[in-house]
């Protein structure tokens, strides 16, 4: 119990006060008789309401007891999502609070367990975040058989990779038909939509998609599947495939050589690029040299340093200027400093520029695809120029790269032998007599097999 220190401390000092006035032995029994007193009025006030706090701060049974209930504490919450047309594993992470460095991390750790490439709209995932709304894991169902998560340990804090993974079974299966409307919907009538950006991506450069195909014409592929528990799961790589358009047929056959590298070939044998690997380009004009590189310079009108993205070849006026490679022309016109300008989109995620034209080639329009060396426009001057040249520039994958450099990287490699060339073409031929099976069955989503119509 404790001691009014305050109360005690007035009657000593009183005590004292007293005894200094008179004889010692005169004032004793009144002394013991104060004393007496003094601790009996201290009794009576520490009993008293009000004049106490214990160890939970009540003062009397009149205190309202707040109790404090553990299990209001926040749980974590998680999301259910399907990823967007636009999202990407990154914008998703930082827009839950990642940072970039972090994400970054995490890609360096999901090579090799997963492909960025397989995260696509449609798919679900999950977002688990704690009381505090601070990330906690991020769980990406790439199909039934196979479950990413990318989880913050609790004690370091550092983010890992867990993958989980069912094992399935591979089957070969084959579909067939004519358009009606779009490729797209065709696949996505027969539930088979995984195999459209693949198939796309295969004859990237070759075919436009939204203006070559039209209705009437036909397809056929031969591809796998996955299976788990008697049921399909998703499509996987494409073996074959045959696309129909007025009359020509384009062709993708997939091949391993006898030294483990896998590629696609057309009907004849010759290999076709695969869009993520490097185009083959070609010089775009002939001219006499470079007057201005890649990188920081001396702007030559402005007087200012500043980042050059391109190539200046200097060159005569109506020098024929020509594509690089295959692709379809996405800009013509006029643009600022630039002058008339020429944008051509190619497969690999590259994107070749041809800026200060005189004038453009009549049949250069825009969304035309034009052939490796056709004449797409002239050497000129126009827009901020102190000369005729051609400003040749390249973009990979949305960043500017240097010109020259690409140019001398794009050598072709070198062919099959002639015994690998004949193996190729033996097994192509076996891919098309699948084609060409009837007893085929197209393995859909639900547990039953259909025949090929």
């Amino acid at each position: 119990m404790k001691t009014p220190k305050p109360f005690l401390a007035a009657a000593a000092v009183q005590l004292k006060h007293y005894l200094s006035r008179a004889e010692r032995s005169f004032w004793l029994p009144f002394s013991a008789a104060s004393l007496v007193m003094i601790f009996s009025i201290f009794t009576i006030l520490s009993s008293a309401p009000g004049t106490y706090i214990d160890e939970l701060g009540f003062t009397g049974d009149s205190d309202y007891v707040v109790i404090e209930d553990a299990s209001e504490i926040k749980k974590p919450a998680i999301d259910k999502k399907i990823v967007q047309p636009g999202e990407s594993l990154y914008t998703i992470l930082i827009a839950n609070g990642l940072t970039p460095a972090n994400v970054d991390a995490i890609a360096r750790q999901l090579k090799g367990s997963f492909s960025i490439r397989g995260f696509r709209p449609g798919q679900n995932y999950e977002i688990e975040k704690n009381g505090d709304g601070l990330f906690q894991r991020f769980t990406y169902f790439q199909d039934r058989a196979v479950t990413i998560h990318i989880e913050r340990e609790s004690e370091s804090g550092d983010l890992k990779i867990r993958r989980d993974a069912k094992e399935y079974e591979t089957r070969v299966a084959t579909i067939e038909g004519s358009v009606s409307k779009t490729l797209a919907s065709e696949l996505a009538r027969r539930e088979r939509s995984g195999l459209m950006r693949p198939t796309r991506k295969l004859f990237a450069g070759r075919l436009d998609f939204k203006r070559d195909i039209k209705p009437g014409s036909e397809f056929r592929l031969l591809f796998e599947e996955k299976w788990l528990d008697d049921e399909c799961i998703s499509t996987g790589k494409i073996i074959a495939a045959e696309i129909s358009v007025n009359k020509k047929k384009y062709t993708a056959y997939r091949y391993t050589d006898a030294k483990g590298k896998t590629g696609y070939y057309d009907e004849q044998g010759n290999a076709l690029e695969a869009p993520e690997k490097t185009a083959q380009f070609i010089q775009p004009c002939s001219y006499s040299r470079i007057s201005s590189g890649y990188g920081y310079r001396v702007h030559p009108l402005r007087r200012t340093r500043h980042f050059h993205g391109g190539v200046d070849m200097a060159a005569r006026t109506g020098t024929p200027v020509k594509a690089v490679a295959e692709g379809t022309v996405i800009f013509r016109g006029s643009k600022g400093g630039a002058g008339n300008m020429i944008t051509l989109k190619h497969p690999g995620g590259y994107h070749s520029q041809y800026l200060h034209l005189s004038r453009y080639a009549p049949k250069a329009g825009n969304g035309r695809r034009v052939s490796q060396g056709e004449i797409i426009g002239y050497v000129g001057s126009t827009g901020s120029s102190t000369g005729p040249h051609l400003d040749f520039r390249m973009i990979h994958n949305g960043k500017p790269v240097n010109p020259l450099t690409a140019l001398s990287a794009s050598k072709p490699e070198p062919g099959l032998s002639r015994q690998e060339k004949n193996n190729l073409l033996a097994e192509i031929s076996v891919l098309k007599t699948q084609l060409d099976n009837n007893r085929m069955l197209a393995a859909g989503p639900t547990k039953k097999q259909t025949p090929v119509l």
